[in-house]
């Protein structure tokens, strides 16, 4: 029995169902991508909904605009998993579905029989993920919330000037992380699957993701022992990599190589620097930038930071200015990627997937749903006889 009005969906992933058990922000994320390829993603939702819900301000429409950033494409059922009718509803999903994904409190959906040997039980081909904030270990009890992540995992202590507070990232950047990690685990268990027939259990962290996402850092002591401390906009091994002030205003100024800092010195009318034994190689750069930036801001106080914008991009430099993010958006604009999507018969306006194919582009036909928007037609379809059923 196929999904009602679901069935004409395009994309990679059209026909695979994913129930979506998940809220607030990492799961939801992640089945929102899954959704602009195609998949039919029934989101799941307690008879109070998703919080984000009502995360305000801003609104849109008396609406949460967070809740609006990761729910498009789905549709909404409420199942009160305290109710037995809905719990047997829920059972039913989970042995129709394809995908199965979840940031429950580790064990937390045990006592409904929807943890994954109970789904597994009743659908062997289920790819059931598993989101949690510190692994379903040692760590199960401890509460997944972004910004406890962001300090514990070590990025607020890289996060800020050195001799100021730690500070966290303006979004909730390792449930995005762990969104995509997500993905990642649910497309190449439906890979293996093809190959196999067997499904499988996905767990992913944001502790994990964000040991992953601090990358050099992380490798810094990992591999050499460093601790790394805050060091403002400064990067811990390339100068200049950072905001500088100009005549007018503060340009983000990159020099990655010894080439690149040559063009940077010559086009600021310094070429001498890149030939001044302190300054000639990205060590001795690292080494002594607190003699180079003094020469730098110098040079480039003779011009605003627009113009030096222009003369570095000309000289194929890498630079930048800080916008706001209304700023951000619009240079998408200018730059032709079409950043702002409008999703649905009511054109709610939505950021563009940011993945491109050539053949089976993301669609954005579905607006974020209104609780239990479809929650009739989906209980109806629950309760048909799945094909290949004697009832």
């Amino acid at each position: 029995m196929d999904l009602p009005s679901q069935t004409d969906r395009p994309g990679p992933l059209a026909g695979i169902v994913v129930a979506d058990f998940s809220r607030v922000l990492a799961g939801p994320y992640a089945t929102m991508l899954l959704a602009d390829l195609g998949a039919d993603v029934i989101k799941v939702e307690g008879p109070g909904g998703d919080d984000t819900r009502s995360w305000v301000p801003p609104t849109r429409d008396d609406v949460g605009t967070y809740y609006l950033a990761v729910n498009r494409n789905k549709r909404s059922v409420v199942l009160d998993l305290k109710d037995t009718g809905d719990r047997a509803l829920a059972h039913e999903l989970s042995a129709r579905a394809d995908v199965f994904i979840q940031n429950f409190k580790p064990g937390g959906l045990a006592r409904f029989g929807l943890d994954y040997e109970s789904v597994r039980g009743r659908n062997e081909r289920i790819i059931y993920c598993s989101i949690s904030g510190f692994g379903a270990d040692k760590g199960a009890d401890l509460p997944g919330y972004d910004l406890l992540v962001q300090g514990m995992s070590g990025l607020m202590s890289l996060t800020g000037a050195p001799d100021g507070p730690p500070f966290r990232s303006g979004i909730s950047v390792f449930d995005v992380m762990t969104g995509l990690h997500s993905v990642i685990g649910v497309l190449a268990a439906l890979h293996h699957r093809d190959l196999t027939g067997q499904g499988q259990h996905i767990e992913t962290n944001l502790l994990s993701s964000a040991l992953s996402a601090l990358v050099n850092q992380s490798s810094a002591y990992v591999a050499g022992g460093v601790v790394p401390a805050r060091m403002g906009n400064a990067h811990l091994s390339l100068f200049p990599y950072e905001p500088l002030a100009t005549g007018d205003g503060e340009l983000i100024v990159v020099a990655g190589n010894d080439g690149q800092f040559r063009r940077l010195a010559e086009t600021i009318g310094r070429p001498e620097l890149a030939d001044d034994p302190r300054f000639d190689t990205v060590g001795r750069r690292n080494d002594n930038r607190e003699q180079l930036r003094p020469l730098l801001l110098e040079a480039l106080s003779v011009r605003s930071a627009q113009e030096w914008f222009g003369l570095f991009t000309a000289a194929g430099l890498p630079s930048g200015p800080i916008n706001t993010v209304q700023g951000g958006v619009e240079l998408a604009e200018s730059l032709g990627l079409d950043p702002v999507v409008k999703v649905g018969e009511a054109q709610v306006p939505s950021v563009r997937n940011p993945i491109r194919l050539s053949a089976t582009p993301p669609d954005y036909r579905y607006a974020p749903p209104a609780l239990d928007e479809q929650g009739e037609e989906l209980r109806r379809w629950l309760r048909e006889p799945r094909r290949g059923s004697d009832g």
